[in-house]
């Protein structure tokens, strides 16, 4: 089957056999060596439940659907669920929904589609320009959710998964890193796209972790944001202006009593160091 689906996927792009859509940032793999590549890194087997968002035209759905125990799918593209569902549609252990995944009620579906799995993988070819709403919905909705493994713009992977001074390093990177163990895997040129897009895109790994903090988590991601608000600002300047009734003296005491210096920027904190000072300023001001 994988080879007529290939074939008939790489002739429904080429001939142009339905209207590819800007809107839902639809660009198509089609390469089969990728594909192979991000379906064994997501370590998935026979006892596995997964979900995947977007599938297009199935290029990885066919590899999952002959692995995983069941597969959950949304598309959110009317005109390609026809498509999907003549190829999987006699697939017993896959479930299409023509929805939009923003607007899903995750731990709903799980129980209803994937026999209430508390160890679920996602796997998707993120659509560009809503990736990081997609990331945060799992971890922000569902804790059944284990990992993910997903492709996206190139210079997002790289945010994601970067360290400390380092130049791609900020808010988002400290958000995605303190609930998971995040990972790099390959880089993906945009010329093995159809239609191809303007950038190249990167394959990473995204495993929950178990730690559970004694603060509140959005809390502490908004004083993380406000930390990064400029970037060529020290972090005292960008907090100060974040928290502009407290002075700046306060925020350089802050942190000298937690061995950093007054002239630091925030993107030469650790994850650690972050959470350190911010206990500390909640323990202040609470």
């Amino acid at each position: 089957m994988s080879s007529d689906h290939n074939k008939t996927a790489k002739q429904a792009v080429e001939k142009g056999n339905f209207f590819i859509k800007k809107k839902f940032s639809q660009n198509f793999l089609l390469d089969e060596n990728i594909i192979s590549k991000i379906v064994k890194e997501s370590q998935i087997n026979d006892s596995s439940y997964v979900i995947e968002v977007g599938p297009g035209l199935g290029a990885l759905t066919k590899y999952i659907v002959d692995i995983a125990k069941k597969v959950l799918i949304y598309e959110v593209d009317k005109d390609l669920i026809p498509y999907l569902k003549t190829f999987f549609g006699n697939k017993t252990n896959v479930t299409i929904i023509n929805q939009d995944f923003l607007k899903s009620d995750l731990n709903q579906d799980i129980k209803q589609y994937l026999d209430d799995s508390d160890n679920v993988s996602l796997i998707s070819n993120l659509p560009y320009h809503i990736t990081t709403p997609i990331i945060m919905k799992v971890l922000e909705e569902s804790e059944n959710i284990k990992d993910l493994t997903l492709m996206m713009q190139f210079e997002v992977g790289q945010r994601l998964t970067s360290k400390p001074n380092t130049k791609d390093y900020n808010a988002l990177s400290i958000i995605i890193q303190d609930q998971t163990k995040a990972r790099y895997l390959f880089k993906v040129p945009k010329t093995v796209f159809k239609p191809k897009p303007q950038v190249d895109s990167a394959v990473i790994r995204l495993e929950r972790k178990e730690i559970i903090d004694d603060f509140d988590k959005k809390d502490f991601y908004l004083f993380v944001h406000k930390a990064f608000a400029q970037r060529r600002k020290t972090l005292i300047n960008n907090l100060n202006d974040g928290f502009k009734e407290y002075s700046k003296e306060y925020f350089k005491n802050l942190l000298e009593r937690n061995n950093i210096i007054d002239t630091i920027r925030g993107e030469a904190l650790s994850l650690e160091e972050f959470k350190k000072i911010y206990k500390d300023f909640k323990k202040e001001t609470d």
